[in-house]
């Protein structure tokens, strides 16, 4: 696997002149290019080249892996698995700016998000789109496919008042009893409750019932990525 500075090597190669074209287009001057050519440049640095080149894979040049070029339809390796229509603005990691993504599952232990201020996020996602999300976690399950599916990552922003919640939309719901669970919310079969509608319509997945007075917390889900 190249080095950090080989990887920087080839961008320069690839998408410049020279060196010295490099460092004008990234505002440096030339011997700060040649120390991380040399050295390495340390993720703030590699997050710039992006803004800069943003036809680089960002996780090729993060890591190493996969091709230093990004496929149009996928840049930096994410993809938009879209509940609400969206334009042609692709997510991007970050490292200064977005909204935090946790490397924890909804459904498994997601309230230590909520609760342990020691637990740091892996990166940031942005996404103006979604930047007004709290953050972004994974998905386990299948309820909802296709329509959000396993392993997808989900942009989560929380409801303080849940006096009323807009009936249709997609919810990440943390009951009373720590059951965790993303559905659409419908109407209930009485004033107060609401009926849990999963996307898929296997016959092991059906609506349910969930009164109001068991949601504890409660996520609007604003929108979800595919990683490759």
């Amino acid at each position: 696997m190249k080095t950090e500075g080989e990887r920087i090597s080839d961008i320069i190669s690839h998408f410049c002149e020279s060196k010295a074209d490099f460092a004008r287009k990234m505002e440096e001057s030339p011997q700060t290019i040649s120390n991380w050519v040399s050295r390495g440049a340390g993720k703030n640095v590699l997050n710039k080249i992006l803004s800069k080149f943003p036809d680089v894979n960002a996780n090729w040049l993060l890591t190493g892996e996969g091709e230093m070029l990004s496929r149009k339809e996928n840049n930096e390796n994410i993809a938009m698995e879209p509940i609400l229509e969206y334009g042609t603005e692709q997510p991007k990691i970050n490292y200064t700016k977005g909204v935090p993504y946790y490397n924890v599952d909804f459904i498994g232990g997601f309230d230590l998000i909520l609760n342990d201020q020691t637990i740091n996020p892996e990166y940031m996602i942005d996404f103006q789109k979604y930047n007004n999300a709290d953050c972004w976690c994974n998905v386990t399950g299948h309820s909802m496919e296709p329509e959000i599916n396993h392993g997808d990552i989900i942009a989560l922003k929380k409801i303080e008042d849940k006096s009323f919640l807009p009936l249709g939309e997609v919810y990440a719901i943390v009951t009373t009893n720590d059951m965790r669970t993303i559905k659409r919310l419908g109407a209930g079969k009485t004033d107060d409750s609401y009926t849990l509608i999963p996307s898929n319509k296997s016959p092991e997945y059906s609506p349910q019932q969930l009164p109001a007075r068991m949601i504890r917390t409660i996520f609007q889900v604003l929108g979800t990525v595919k990683r490759f």
